[in-house]
């Protein structure tokens, strides 16, 4: 299995709809660094490892065009072989995508759990992110049901 390297907005998410052991359900183990274990701000579950970036100039450099938790995401994903990088900022997935990377984002991690029969209601837990105050599109809003449509 790859290794699975968080961004904070993901376990920010998946907290507030008290659904952060989906992590664990999907990957066994997540990879975080200390920026983001700071930016998170809450006790981190015994499934989530810390683990930095050994390339400075590569994290300085990503950090001229993104957020820090950001930046030493993609760093570490870049050192890693194989790896699945989850990130939800639109300008840190254009550029992890442009270094070759494989992403996925907090929807994508509730739509796998949803085909893998982890959760039952996917426009539920959307429904409560948006509750908790976190905008999401429209056509990701269909796109989305038309998955749980079809996994019913």
């Amino acid at each position: 299995m790859p290794d699975v390297i968080s961004n904070t907005s993901c376990l920010i998410l998946l907290s507030k709809i008290q659904q952060l052991d989906l992590l664990k359900s999907l990957y066994n183990s997540i990879i975080i660094t200390d920026t983001v274990k700071t930016e998170f701000g809450e006790n981190i579950p015994d499934f989530i490892k810390i683990k930095n970036p050994n390339q400075e100039f590569s994290v300085k450099s990503l950090e001229q065009i993104l957020d820090s938790g950001e930046a030493t995401t993609i760093a570490l994903a870049l050192e890693s072989k194989n790896s699945l990088v989850i990130l939800d900022d639109l300008k840190a997935r254009k550029i992890a995508k442009n270094l070759g990377l494989k992403i996925t984002g907090t929807l994508g991690i509730l739509a796998k759990a949803k085909k893998l029969r982890i959760i039952n209601d996917l426009e539920k837990q959307l429904n409560e992110l948006q509750r908790k105050g976190i905008w999401i599109s429209e056509s990701v809003i269909n796109e989305i049901r038309k998955i749980d449509k079809s996994t019913n």
